[in-house]
């Protein structure tokens, strides 16, 4: 089953289940981004729950592997200039450094290949840009055994349990971490800004 196929079962659900626990997550996430305009990349867009917080002066791209998700989130961005695409996070269709900035929210622990994800959104990224993340992460050496058992079944399903951002992180060169707080149950899920080094050309 793929996730592709989940997910578009999944959308007239998604609000229900996700909206009200990560709405106050959201809106601290998205005042990190910049007053200066810019053009932002939403990666993995879904349903479009980031929309009330987005600053009116940016100009926004967002791409989500499903058409249901994207036709959900379309008459919430009607106010932004705004972009809808459909297309896979692993491997975004975009040249290298399109983008002054770039949203992960709830993306990279839903991936089959996190690593692969950061790669392209650092890739699309403009020197001196920001990521934000927000997700559930594992911390090193954390055991977890039960959602390690887990991610077999929710990796296909909806989410992976056990993804380590530090891991991830180790493996895109030229981020610059900023800030990572503890966010939502615990601490498993987790605010983090990146930043794309300058001396990226």
């Amino acid at each position: 089953m793929s996730l592709r196929f989940t997910y578009s079962c999944f959308a007239p659900l998604y609000d229900t289940l996700v909206e009200r626990a990560t709405r106050s997550l959201r809106q601290d996430s998205l005042a990190h981004l910049p007053a200066s305009p810019g053009r932002v990349l939403l990666a993995g867009l879904g349903t479009g729950l980031d929309a009330p917080w987005l600053p009116p002066q940016h100009e926004y791209v967002g791409l989500d592997l499903t058409r249901a998700m994207l036709q959900k989130a379309l008459p919430r961005l009607v106010a932004h200039r705004f972009t809808p695409l459909q297309g896979d996070v692993h491997a975004l269709p975009f040249a290298d450094a399109s983008f002054d900035h770039a949203v992960l929210h709830l993306i990279l622990a839903v991936v089959p290949r996190p690593e692969a994800c950061l790669q392209e959104a650092a890739r699309v990224l403009k020197p001196g840009g920001r990521l934000l993340i927000l997700d559930k992460f594992l911390r090193p050496g954390q055991k977890a055994p039960l959602r390690r058992l887990l991610t077999p079944v929710s990796g296909r399903l909806a989410t992976r349990l056990d993804v380590v951002f530090e891991e991830v992180l180790a493996r895109t060169p030229g981020l610059e971490l900023e800030e990572d707080q503890p966010a939502l149950a615990g601490g498993w899920f987790r605010r983090i800004r990146l930043r794309k080094s300058d001396q990226l050309r």
